[in-house]
């Protein structure tokens, strides 16, 4: 008994300290997508959604996959929040990766959430857990960082400088960028969401493996962008990446209300 604690508190110290790649967007990305997510669920979507979170919004939630990392019995889950690339792909050769694609990573995960949120057999608790885990994945692939290489742990090995504080390629990616605009998630919401319904169509129609192609596209460029040591001139870095970065915040949400109402319609 005494050794399964000791094992236990070791656990979870080593998740508190484990590299931020699975953390893409920060809190206020991932309610960014939520919120936006929110704002496209047909009425029986969003019926039954409030049926398994209640009260608690998918802005909300969109976060508790992150939070809870601090508890020991979650770390199976760590591996569902992203899928390593090591290099830029081509369709045909993504296709054929994930065909074979055997692990617990972001892509096979998101299949199995939406297969359990399907079936009628599915307990209570495990529908919970299974909503608030494909509402996060589906967010966290959408920031390229999580289509990155497993050598620099999706850019978390590339330091940088960031206003003279030193950060890293992933945590850019995940808040800084962000953070940098200044405004609450409510506030990003009301600046980006403006889709038209072709656009909506558009990006809900491409299937899974295309929203892993797109980010795995675009964190190639990201890395061509910067080398490990490189103090970032914030406000050029911005300049060239904005647009990128809040067109995946708006995919990220459009493609996932596109999901649940699939899955709950």
């Amino acid at each position: 008994m005494k050794l399964n604690l000791i094992k236990r508190i070791a656990l979870g110290l080593a998740l508190l300290y484990l590299p931020a790649q699975a953390m893409a967007w920060g809190t206020n990305g991932h309610r960014i997508c939520g919120q936006i997510a929110d704002s496209y669920l047909t009425p029986k979507a969003r019926k039954a959604i409030q049926a398994i979170l209640g009260n608690e919004s998918i802005a909300i939630t969109s976060n508790w996959a992150d939070f809870i990392k601090s508890d020991p019995k979650y770390g199976y889950l760590y591996n569902w929040h992203f899928i390593n690339l090591e290099k830029e792909m081509t369709n045909s050769e993504l296709q054929e990766h994930l065909k074979n694609d055997t692990t617990a990573d972001a892509y096979t995960k998101i299949n199995y959430l939406v297969a359990e949120l399907k079936k009628k057999t599915t307990s209570k608790a495990d529908r919970l857990l299974a909503l608030r885990m494909v509402i996060h994945i589906v967010e966290d692939i959408h920031q390229p960082m999580h289509t990155g290489h497993f050598a620099d742990k999706g850019g978390n090995d590339i330091k940088l400088t960031w206003f003279n504080n030193p950060t890293n390629l992933h945590s850019i990616w995940d808040s800084q960028l962000i953070d940098f605009q200044q405004l609450s998630y409510t506030e990003y919401v009301a600046w980006i969401n403006h889709t038209t319904l072709a656009q909506r169509n558009e990006w809900q129609k491409a299937p899974l493996s295309q929203w892993i192609l797109e980010s795995n596209h675009l964190a190639a460029k990201i890395y061509a962008g910067v080398k490990d040591g490189d103090k970032v001139n914030v406000y050029r870095y911005n300049f060239d990446y904005i647009g990128t970065l809040n067109e995946q915040l708006v995919k990220g949400g459009v493609r996932l209300a596109g999901l649940l109402n699939q899955i709950f319609g």
